[in-house]
């Protein structure tokens, strides 16, 4: 599977961006999807995840009622829908995919496959 993210880019405080992630193949249905960041300085962290089917989501606690993440298998991609951005949301995203179906997907070792990222910028 190949992953490639885009969507990043410069907002003010309080914006919004969407973030895109297209998969290559045809066995995306199969994949958990997930989302990480890293902010300059930082560990990589997760952001939130999508199970295969999409019913159900989870996310870490700093995005939680500000971002919203969903796929469409129809068309292979992942999203990421940021709102109320802040200043400390700053990063560098990447989406990822694991066929490991099981819980820890917070857990980016449990990941088999990563997109190149894409920037995203939140100026005060």
């Amino acid at each position: 599977v190949q992953l490639q993210a885009c969507g990043g880019g410069l907002v003010q405080a309080g914006g919004s961006l969407r973030l895109s992630c297209a998969a290559s193949g045809r066995t995306f249905s199969m994949y958990v999807m997930g989302w990480f960041r890293q902010a300059p300085g930082k560990e990589r962290e997760f952001v939130a995840a999508i199970s295969r089917s999409g019913g159900s989501t989870y996310y870490a606690d700093s995005v939680k009622g500000r971002f919203t993440i969903s796929r469409d298998n129809a068309k292979n991609t992942v999203y990421l829908q940021m709102n109320s951005l802040k200043p400390e949301d700053t990063a560098v995203y990447y989406c990822a995919a694991k066929l490991d179906a099981s819980s820890h997907y917070y857990t980016q070792q449990l990941y088999d496959y990563w997109g190149q990222g894409t920037l995203v910028t939140v100026s005060s």
